[in-house]
């Protein structure tokens, strides 16, 4: 049988008197009461049965539901004394199978390590959805609902469900739901792959050569073929329904779950570990798509769209790996199904739990909350009347919008701002960046556990490092390259064409597209958007590279002559910047989200602190729903709308659909994007100092109770009646 806490259940004690009035018994001999001991003890182990039958009879009256339920005559909500429920730890099992040597298992530090797999794994589906969406985006003409469908079905389907998760998983059954979460995690990952199995890529390409000639565009309007289309929106939202619902038992009953299985100060340690998971699956997924990410529409009618083998060459990576995120998340579904409801050592630590002083609740310490719905209006509503949790809620979502906006248009700006190709920036993004906020959540977790930081602490350390990362931001408003020269943007063609026209005398009888980006850089310096704009009217292979000779629209530079005595007038791609702030710029933003991630533990933890037991999954739960709807939905907008506004030169086709933003703003971006970053560190240090003064307006009047209490509910209740 499993043991019960010490100092928890002691036997009863012997009335006093009674104790004095009967005499005192004779002490036995020294050798007689030692023999007696050894007596005792060989019996003992005689009576001691093996594992296997101590273990087996427990599970199958667990299997079977065969334990007697006592009746219930709790109200809604009530209080009742703290008591620990004697043998809930059970032996790691799947089901009814209980096999001894793997009892060895039966600690939180295993549990940890598929846990972190799965909370990884759904990291990794995230980074693959992004760009996979991203991509999809640029190639398609979607209607606005399927664009945000596309973007924001994840953050609505777990929002819509979180409260009613955390409600009613909170209990002894949250292995259970997490179990869940790992074999929807795999469903949802097969519904992302299932577009890219024996479909078509049927991407739009306007088939255009890239010279000058009075004669070439074969193909001006997209052919309407929606099967991929269609079969792609439908699965990927459906995938992304899933996987929020799939979410929410994984990232709020998992930290409770922690919570019950850890000691106060090392909770810190392992949520630092399973953000920083979750963080690094993510970054790794953007690694490991960025070689499947195309560059900006560069290619020409050369290439055959309509190759079929083409096609499946761009497909089975994606499905590839999708399937493989789909397993490795079903590769935990057995071992977490083997854990019990209770890891072993659980009632011992919470033992310890509650000899601690509990400062904020002492009223709702012991509440007892019926899980039924309609008792939870009434638990909600305690959570709302607390001005504390309302704070960190809302603290934690404007956090959350830094690291939104970093992984939303860090690769698009580094792109633009340092001249680099889209695959190379993504790449940076997802290996170099993204991991600092890994680190930053792990090194958070790590110091407020090492330190035992309090709740005043624990506010102050948040405070700190968002002022500290709002410093930092200040700085890469300074680190930006010059925008270069561009020809009908920033020049005008010599003064021959308009700025805002790529359309010059010196090309106007080439019939040019500006449906296809294929930049080139004249021997001037000047970037043209391609050879056609250049007026270039011949080209061929040099050095395995395609270089560009009589361009009309170029004049001046300096003359390179070929191996066979012609001059070079352009090559293809950008103009060399002569811009080496990228490592600088590097730096920067990696310590800007080092600090940011300090900020996630401490407020994970200073919520589970305020709140008693029974209103700790609840309270994440709210917290996600506020990190939603302030957070997640919004910030991909405002970042989005900070992107789309420092666009310069945006495509319009001779169809009349206005397509994607080939040039951007670089200044302009820079400053939005620095600016809507600060004002989200701002809030953050808002209304963190907005909880620590509150905290300490209640300290100084000597109260211990938070502002509503249950009476305080139960009389207006009462009055409401009356009246």
């Amino acid at each position: 049988m499993p043991r019960v806490a010490e100092g928890r259940h002691g036997p009863e004690q012997e009335n006093p008197a009674k104790l004095e009035s009967e005499p005192a018994p004779a002490r036995p001999a020294r050798g007689t009461r030692t023999g007696k001991v050894r007596e005792t003890r060989k019996a003992e182990k005689a009576e001691r049965k093996p594992l296997y039958l101590t273990n087996l009879p427990t599970a199958l009256i667990k299997f079977g539901g065969f334990q007697k339920k006592g009746k219930t005559e709790t109200p809604h909500i009530t209080q009742k004394p703290a008591k620990a429920e004697v043998g809930s730890e059970e032996p790691c099992g799947l089901g009814c199978i209980v096999i001894p040597c793997c009892q060895m298992f039966n600690d939180i530090r295993v549990y940890m390590v598929f846990y972190c797999v799965l909370v990884m794994s759904q990291g990794v589906m995230f980074g693959l959805v992004d760009l996979s969406v991203t991509n999809f985006q640029k190639d398609y003409i979607l209607k606005p609902i399927e664009n945000f469908a596309l973007s924001f079905s994840y953050e609505v389907s777990s929002g819509l469900v979180a409260i009613f998760i955390a409600f009613y998983g909170e209990g002894n059954k949250k292995i259970k739901w997490i179990v869940v979460s790992s074999l929807l995690m795999g469903f949802g990952s097969l519904l992302f792959a299932l577009p890219f199995s024996n479909s078509r890529y049927d991407q739009w390409k306007v088939e255009t050569e890239d010279i000058c000639k009075a004669t070439k565009v074969t193909s001006a309007c997209r052919r309407d073929i929606p099967s991929f289309k269609s079969k792609y929106v439908s699965c990927f939202i459906g995938g992304q329904i899933v996987h929020g619902i799939a979410g929410m038992p994984l990232h709020i009953l998992g930290i409770t779950f922690l919570d019950d299985s850890t000691e106060t100060h090392s909770l810190g340690f392992y949520i630092g570990i399973a953000d920083a998971s979750s963080t690094l699956g993510y970054a790794l997924g953007y690694v490991i798509g960025a070689p499947l990410v195309k560059a900006s529409e560069n290619s020409t009618s050369e290439i055959n769209t309509e190759n079929g083998n083409d096609n499946q060459q761009r497909m089975w990576p994606w499905w590839s790996e999708f399937l493989s995120v789909a397993l490795i998340a079903w590769s935990t579904l057995i071992p977490l199904s083997c854990f019990p409801r209770s890891i072993s050592g659980t009632e011992k630590i919470k033992a310890e739990k509650q000899k601690q002083p509990q400062f904020l609740y002492s009223r709702l310490k012991n509440t007892e909350v019926e899980i039924t719905i309609k008792n939870l209006p009434a638990a909600l509503w305690i959570l709302i009347k607390n001005p504390i949790f309302v704070c960190l809620a809302l603290s934690k979502a404007a956090e959350n919008l830094v690291l939104i906006g970093v992984s939303e248009i860090l690769p698009v700006y580094i792109e633009n701002q340092f001249i680099l190709t889209r695959s190379f920036a993504t790449t940076i993004s997802g290996l170099v960046l993204l991991p600092g906020s890994a680190l930053g959540q792990l090194l958070g977790g790590v110091i407020v556990s090492t330190l035992e930081m309090s709740y005043r602490a624990l506010v102050i350390f948040v405070m700190v490092t968002s002022t500290v990362s709002l410093i930092l931001l200040g700085f890469i408003i300074f680190i930006r390259c010059d925008p270069g020269k561009f020809a009908g943007i920033t020049e005008d063609y010599d003064g021959t064409g308009q700025l805002g026209d790529l359309t010059a005398p010196c090309n106007e009888q080439c019939s040019c597209s500006s449906s296809v980006y294929s930049s080139v850089c004249g021997r001037d310096d000047i970037e043209y958007f391609s050879p056609c704009f250049a007026g270039c009217t011949y080209s061929k292979m040099l050095n395995k590279q395609k270089v560009y000779y009589n361009c009309s629209c170029i004049k001046e530079g300096l003359i390179i002559a070929d191996g066979e005595g012609e001059f070079i007038d352009a090559r293809p791609g950008k103009c060399d910047a002569k811009c080496y702030k990228l490592p600088l710029f590097i730096a920067f933003v990696s310590s800007v989200i080092i600090f940011s991630g300090f900020s996630g533990v401490p407020l994970t933890m200073a919520i589970i602190r305020i709140l008693p037991d029974k209103l700790r999954s609840l309270a994440l739960g709210m917290s996600f729903v506020t990190k939603r709807i302030f957070g997640s939905i919004p910030g991909p907008l405002a970042f989005q709308f900070s992107v789309e506004n420092s666009c310069t030169f945006r495509d319009i086709n001779k169809c009349g659909h206005t397509g994607r933003c080939w040039i951007y703003n670089k200044t302009r971006m820079a400053y939005l994007l620095v600016g809507i970053c600060s004002l989200c560190k701002i809030l953050t240090v808002t209304f963190t100092t907005i909880a620590f003064v509150i905290y300490n307006r209640f300290l100084k009047r000597g109260s211990h109770t938070t502002p509503i209490t249950m009476k305080k509910m139960k009389a207006k209740r009462k009055n409401k009646g009356k009246k």
